[in-house]
Order: structure tokens, then C-alpha cells, then sequence
């Protein structure tokens, strides 16, 4: 660590997904910077009209609110000219003469070693150099050898993304082909089949769009699994467990269409594997609510921390344990209120250290715009979220 007194730079890092968001602010640090954290364009800007120190603007170009990332990257760039910015996308790839001067685009994955290359060249060096890749590699698994034409060595997990988005083209690239071999076996004449190639390139271009956007999301997840792993049979077990709650929220969402669906079903479908053999140690108490597909995502990954918390050291850790979820609706100030009560557990001691399914329930109040309280009672452990019904309600 660095041992002058000059100070560290700051970073605003702007996403409005969740765990991208705690990827990227494990990126800046581990170049040495302090993250500063926005889920969306109107909070980065009121954090930089508040102060002066940010050096660099680190954003997703899709995000919601009044503003996307690109335009949110020109404002910064007219306001405030010193900050450098450094623009990152899963969906668009921006010309140079669509992005700001000076500025610099990276698409998702992001290459863990080249963001922190690139954040340092930028920036300066920062206070810390950390190895960026603190990935533990199964034995049978070493990164690629470097000859004298190869680029920096790749890990095992980078290798498997490459490997993964190179199928996933070549089965959209098929895809294609099969529409059209159906379209002209169907006789559809050319106006018709002109429609039909219009609606496939729009669908095959959102299927794209979102196996970017989740092999971005499980990259995050196998970084942040193993990055204090223990052990890779601990790692690799916390990534398992984080990838089914992911794939248990894609469930959900499939069976509405990617459309709003019922509060009750979502954390239910989060908790019922953690619920042995049916003995209906949850209980649920509140009115039931539609709420969007991006909360139900945020929702059910906050819960499978809670689940396996609490069946690690928690009230589900023995057989008298039991964990009450209830929530109620303020109406006058229309504000969500949701606990997690647990009793009849062992007694409660206060982490050590912040571990990352910490971070993700507290990232989770800012995902939503409220807060996170987390309570370590002698009784048992409570989480409460309070947050703007705005924020995960559905539209009517």
C-alpha cells in the first residue's frame, strides 16, 4: 500500500444492475481508486453537482431514467471537462463520433486486467496494486501460455466465456438460417417473408442483447464467489448456489413473459429450496403485489444470501429455527416496508468482515432507491427493506 499522503482518487460508477455494479466497483479498487456508487443517470449527476473530487465517470450506456449513459457521458463532459469517462455496454457500440472526446468504450464482459489498465492510464496509478485475477483455478486448469504474438494470459473463466459466446453466435447465426429455410418452405411471398425477416432480426437481436447481459451478470458472479472463497470448493459452491437463484428468477419471469408477476411467488420460489422436505419453516404475511422483472431479479438474489446465511449460522442452522418474511404497504407515503425476522436459532454474533452477501443486501436498498437495515439481535438476525413502492411496483 501506498504509504504518501496524496489522495486517492474517486470514481463514480454508474449501473443500474446490481451485481455489475458491485463488479465494476471491485474493478476500480483493485486499481488502487475509491468507488463512488449511482444505479442511474439523475443520481451520478447529483453526486457530482455535490462534489469536486471525481476524477473519472465509470457507465453503462443502457440504464432507465431521464437519461441514458451516453447522454449522461456528454453532460459530464460539457459540465465538468477534467473528468475523464469510460463507457461500457453489453447491446451498442458507439462511434467514436457519438461518444464524447477522449472518452473510452469497452462492451461486457469486461476484461478485468485491461479495465484496470486502462482506469490507471487514465487515472494515474492509484494507491494499491492488487493482482487483479484472484480467481483460484481448479488443478487441472492453468491459463493460456503466452508466446511472443499472445496477449496477457487468460483465466479458466475467461476462457469458458470466450468459448461460450463463440457457441452462442454460431446457434444464432443457425437460427437464422432455419427461419428462412421455414419461411420459404411455408411459401410466404416476398412481402410477407420481408415482415418476418424484419420481426426475426428483432427478436434474435434482443435474444442477443440478453445472453450478453446475463453472461456479464454469471461472469460477476463467479468473480465475486471466488474472490474470498476459502477454498475453490467453497468458491465454486457460492456460485452454484448464486447461479440457481439466478436461474430460479429467470423461471419465474419465463412463466409471465418477462412481464410483472406476484411478490408472494417470488420469494417463495427463492426460499422453497431452502425449506427442507416441505416442513414450512418460512412464513409469509402481506398483500400481494405485482412487481417488475428487474425486482424480482434484485429480490431473488438478496434472498438466496438470507437462505443460505441463515442455514449456515443462522435460525435455519437447527431444527427449531424458523424465519418470518412479512411486509405491509404505507399508503399516505407509498413506500414498501418487507422484514426478515429469524428465531429460534443459535445465538447471533456480528460478522467479522464484509462478505459479499453483505454488500449485495445493502446494494440492494440503493437498486431500489431506500435502505437496508441489518440487525444482529441476540434473538435472531433481522433484515428490513424499506424502499419506494415506485420502485418495484409493477405498472398498473
Amino acid at each position: 500500500m501506498s504509504t504518501d499522503s496524496t489522495p486517492v482518487p474517486n470514481v463514480l460508477v454508474v449501473e443500474d444492475e446490481m451485481i455489475l455494479r458491485m463488479r465494476a466497483v471491485d474493478i476500480v479498487e483493485d486499481a488502487g481508486f475509491n468507488p463512488v456508487e449511482a444505479v442511474n443517470a439523475d443520481q451520478a449527476i447529483a453526486i457530482l453537482e455535490a462534489r469536486s473530487d471525481i476524477s473519472l465517470l465509470f457507465t453503462d450506456i443502457q440504464m432507465p431514467g431521464s437519461i441514458d449513459g451516453l447522454k449522461l457521458a456528454h453532460a459530464v463532459h460539457d459540465r465538468w471537462p477534467s473528468i475523464k469517462i469510460i463507457l461500457v455496454s453489453g447491446q451498442v457500440r458507439p462511434s467514436d463520433k457519438e461518444t464524447p472526446t477522449d472518452s473510452r468504450f469497452f462492451g461486457k464482459p469486461l476484461g478485468v486486467e485491461q479495465m484496470i489498465t486502462e482506469l490507471q492510464d487514465m487515472v494515474g496509478a492509484g494507491a494499491l496494486r492488487i493482482v487483479p485475477d484472484t480467481t483460484i483455478l481448479p488443478a487441472d486448469v492453468t491459463p493460456a501460455s503466452s508466446g511472443s504474438n499472445a496477449g496477457s494470459p487468460r483465466s479458466a473463466q475467461e476462457v469458458v466465456l470466450s468459448a461460450e459466446n463463440s457457441s452462442l453466435r454460431l446457434l444464432l447465426e443457425q437460427a437464422g438460417i432455419d427461419a428462412e429455410a421455414l419461411l420459404v418452405q411455408a411459401g410466404i411471398d416476398a412481402k410477407e417473408r420481408e415482415a418476418a425477416d424484419k420481426l426475426q432480426r428483432l427478436i434474435l437481436g434482443e435474444l442477443h442483447h440478453r445472453i450478453k447481459n446475463t453472461l456479464a451478470t454469471v461472469s460477476a458472479i463467479a468473480s465475486q464467489s471466488f474472490r474470498a472463497a476459502p477454498s475453490v470448493e467453497a468458491g465454486q459452491k457460492a456460485m452454484e448456489g448464486r447461479l440457481g437463484a439466478l436461474g430460479r428468477a429467470h423461471d419465474v419471469l419465463m412463466q409471465v413473459r418477462w412481464a410483472s408477476t406476484s411478490l408472494t411467488h417470488t420469494l417463495s420460489s427463492a426460499t422453497e429450496p431452502y425449506d427442507s422436505q416441505g416442513s414450512r419453516r418460512f412464513h409469509f404475511n402481506g398483500p400481494d403485489l405485482r412487481i417488475t422483472s428487474g425486482a424480482v431479479i434484485a429480490l431473488a438474489m438478496t434472498f438466496n444470501e438470507l437462505c443460505t446465511n441463515t442455514t449456515k449460522f443462522g435460525a435455519l442452522s437447527v431444527p427449531a429455527g424458523r424465519v418470518e418474511v412479512a411486509w405491509t404497504i404505507d399508503d399516505p407515503t407509498q413506500r414498501l416496508h418487507l422484514s426478515w425476522t429469524e428465531s429460534g436459532g443459535p445465538p447471533v454474533q456480528p460478522p467479522t468482515r464484509l462478505s459479499f452477501g453483505t454488500r449485495m443486501m445493502r446494494s440492494l436498498g440503493q437498486q431500489l432507491n431506500g435502505q437496508v437495515q441489518l440487525a444482529y439481535e441476540p434473538g435472531g438476525f433481522i433484515y428490513r427493506l424499506d424502499v419506494p413502492l415506485s420502485a418495484v411496483a409493477a405498472a398498473a
